[in-house]
């Protein structure tokens, strides 16, 4: 209907030009911003004109914090992002693997048995290889960090990659990769979270509970389930399972199911799409102006309606999420202070400290598209799946490669591996493994790069192979 499609164009107004809004929209441009920020954070935590700076603004204490026998801690810049801010990103991943599994690659059993089962053998052998490296070592505690894989990196450069990649194959990757994060935020809950106070955790479980009764009754008010959220949130972050689970708990909550049905909506628009030009017909400019006014609005409210909440609100954020999110963490957690160049000699090893460069880049180079390779070909050969369609085992393992591309999730990982509490930013406290820390960071880029140039290589030249041979 053109109306719609006027209406759609009004709304989204020419703030932007064209070309800025096809950078936004390019699926590589978020890891493009992330690239930048990476060198920007690194640069400006080791200059010396703004080192101090960097880390004083990072460790500054806010003005508002709850005090208390139950709530006794204070927040500072850094936490704020690493547990406040990227609740927002973990919701939004909890809204995709939502979708998926609502009505996605994750949907059916058929679909889902494939992706899942390369994730799990994408998370397991790069955590046996940290493992072996760095058993009874100090640093033991990170066999987490090389088994999460970024999803914005890897499609991003499969999408540069254009059709070099079959299409399967992108569905096959987009899939593995949401399951992986489902097994990374997992892992977060399971191994790096404090005991937890069971008596916060109850009262968290018992409002959403409250939410899912609530959505089974046919609540469609946004309000109703983003409000309950922030307080979900608080009671998650001072219960000691780490705070960002609760974006990915409520995140299931949200209803996927829109308020009208199809057949609704377009008995509806048709009915608005004649009163708008009925109204063009009344001959008062300005009592036309009212009525097709109203019928906008209307129009509005229909169209919100027709839409699932979950896609509604996941599409409402993912650009908040990509370009300001991401970047403002990349920002805090990717600026390592260098002391000495010993940091980026990540294959050293000792056997009270282990390598823990070693385990990650290894965990992430080799053990990433090894396991979903390996795990991928027992699951075809075992009959419990199907070979993606059109696709060669030689590009699924170049694709494969991509998904060493660690960066979020691993400096996530990262973050919590290291510290004797789940303070993320006890910074100059005994309490952390600075060292470590940084080393772990470094090892993650420096792995991720590696992952990202020769999957596109690999995929470049097995593309080239394919069509001499076609």
């Amino acid at each position: 209907m053109s109306i719609f499609n006027k209406f759609g164009r009004i709304k989204r107004g020419h703030i932007l030009s064209q070309r800025g809004q096809n950078f936004l929209q390019a699926p590589w441009a978020g890891g493009i911003v992330l690239v930048v920020c990476v060198i920007v954070a690194m640069l400006i935590a080791n200059l010396p004109a703004t080192a101090d700076l960097y880390r004083h603004l990072l460790h500054m204490e806010l003005g508002l914090w709850i005090d208390g026998e139950l709530f006794p801690e204070k927040m500072n810049l850094e936490k704020v992002i690493n547990d406040g801010l990227m609740v927002v990103f973990f919701f939004t991943v909890g809204l995709e693997i939502r979708r998926e599994i609502s009505h996605g690659e994750l949907s059916t059993p058929k679909k889902a048995i494939l992706p899942i089962i390369a994730a799990l053998g994408g998370m397991l052998l790069p955590a046996l290889i940290f493992i072996s490296i760095n058993h009874g070592t100090e640093v033991s505690n990170g066999w987490g960090i090389p088994t999460a894989t970024d999803i914005a990196f890897a499609i991003g450069i499969m999408s540069l990659l254009g059709n070099r990649v079959p299409i399967s194959l992108k569905v096959f990757l987009t899939a593995l990769a949401v399951a992986d994060d489902l097994g990374a935020i997992f892992v977060i809950a399971m191994f790096y979270g404090e005991t937890p106070n069971m008596l916060l955790l109850g009262i968290a479980v018992a409002i959403m509970v409250g939410i899912y009764f609530m959505r089974k009754l046919g609540e469609f008010r946004m309000v109703y389930y983003l409000i309950p959220a922030c307080v979900v949130w608080i009671l998650f972050y001072y219960s000691g399972v780490h705070a960002t689970i609760s974006g990915v708990a409520m995140a299931m909550l949200i209803p996927t199911k829109p308020r009208y049905s199809h057949s609704y909506y377009l008995h509806k628009a048709d009915i608005l799409e004649k009163g708008i030009a009925e109204a063009d017909k009344i001959a008062d400019p300005h009592e036309a102006e009212e009525a097709r006014l109203y019928y906008i609005r209307r129009m509005k409210q229909i169209s919100n309606g027709a839409e699932g909440m979950s896609h509604r609100v996941e599409h409402f954020l993912m650009p908040y999420v990509n370009f300001l999110v991401m970047p403002i963490f990349a920002l805090a957690n990717a600026g390592v202070r260098i002391d000495s160049v010993e940091y980026f000699n990540i294959f050293e090893y000792s056997n009270t400290a282990g390598s823990i460069g070693m385990g990650i880049f290894f965990g992430l180079l080799f053990g990433k598209p090894i396991g979903i390779s390996l795990f991928s070909y027992l699951a075809v050969k075992l009959g419990l799946a199907d070979k993606p369609a059109g696709a060669s085992w030689s590009m699924l393992i170049a694709v494969a490669c991509l998904g060493g591309i660690g960066f979020t999730m691993s400096i996530f990982v990262d973050n919590l591996a290291f510290c004797t509490d789940t303070d993320l930013v006890c910074a100059e406290t005994a309490a952390c493994n600075l060292v470590a820390i940084s080393k772990g960071k470094i090892a993650i880029l420096m792995a991720s790069t590696v992952a990202a140039l020769l999957g596109s290589l690999l995929i470049i030249l097995e593309a080239k192979r394919e069509r001499k041979h076609n």
